[in-house]
């Protein structure tokens, strides 16, 4: 089985139909009487949903492409999702984003997350990066500024401390998506006042629960996971793996009907994991993710059974 199998194979859903009526009954399909769970930013308290949108893959110029991310940014809100993220590397995403969500006047349902870098030693690049993000983004308010790959986080903290007094951002935070970074990270969440941390962690990627996720803890850091349903730089797909197998019994005791959604279960019902971020362009797509954050989650017994199961079957 090839591992970068698309998720055409694993989802048994129908595609969304062109139509409005269509559109809207695969909304009302997702947003079922299941309960939505939101967990708590650690320095505010303030909930988010535990699912959110990765957005690398708004890179696109093409009508028609745009066109499929609009769908996803105008169904996030309405299926209960809120958190966006995206980053001024990932080509022409903040653009793009920014366009459609001034389009759809959405922009106050949305938490908007993007990154910055620095290589100057006085951060003169990442504050021109910034003002371009806020551009680009088409907002006068960022909710979360992240340092990316750890890529001049002592430089750029004082900046986003800075722009968050002055209330043009809210939150501020690093990330990477390298685990040799990892021991890197602890050490800057210890130095510096953060309010989140992103990482990558799946259940076929756990390395972080022994380390970054304890002391983001431990430090009341909020999380966000990146990839939580894939591999990285030829690590195969977590759905690629199991496109071909029936979903275990006990996938109904966590209220999920596909393989998005046991995995996307996993990572979020750990409890340092504030959400999580699955990359999708497709409204079919969004509504497996975020059934996703609805229903029961698995307790430490299930989260235990799940590995089991993940080690010894796949």
């Amino acid at each position: 089985m090839k591992r970068h199998q698309s998720r055409r194979s694993v989802l048994k859903a129908g595609a969304a139909g062109a139509g409005l009526i269509a559109w809207r009954g695969a909304l009302l399909s997702a947003a079922d009487s299941l309960p939505l769970n939101r967990k708590p930013i650690p320095s505010t308290r303030e909930m988010v949903p535990v699912v959110g949108l990765g957005t690398n893959n708004f890179d696109v110029g093409d009508a028609a492409d745009i066109a499929t991310r609009k769908e996803v940014l105008q169904g996030m809100p309405q299926l209960g999702g809120s958190v966006v993220d995206t980053a001024p590397l990932y080509g022409r995403s903040e653009m793009v984003i920014g366009g459609i969500v001034a389009d759809l006047g959405n922009r106050d349902k949305l938490f908007l997350a993007t990154k910055v870098i620095s290589r100057d030693p006085d951060g003169a690049d990442g504050k021109a990066s910034i003002e371009e993000s806020f551009h680009r983004l088409r907002t006068d308010k960022i909710d979360l500024l992240q340092v990316h790959n750890l890529a001049g986080v002592d430089q750029m903290v004082p900046m986003l401390q800075a722009l968050k007094q002055a209330r043009r951002i809210r939150y501020l935070g690093i990330t990477t998506s390298s685990p040799a970074q990892h021991p890197k990270m602890m050490e800057l969440m210890r130095r510096h006042p953060l309010d989140f941390v992103q990482v990558d962690y799946s259940i076929d990627n756990r390395e972080v629960a022994g380390s970054v996720l304890p002391l983001a803890q431990e430090r009341n850091i909020g999380v966000l996971i990146n990839m939580p349903l894939g591999g990285r730089r030829g690590v195969g797909s977590v759905l690629g793996r199991v496109a071909s197998r029936p979903l275990p019994d006990w996938a109904a005791e966590i209220d999920a009907h596909s393989w998005a959604q046991v995995c996307l279960k996993y990572v979020v019902s750990h409890p340092a994991v504030t959400c999580a971020l699955s990359g999708t362009t497709q409204l079919k797509h969004l509504e497996d993710n975020m059934r996703g954050a609805r229903g029961r989650l698995p307790d430490a017994a299930m989260r235990a059974r799940m590995e089991k199961y993940w080690d010894s079957n796949v």
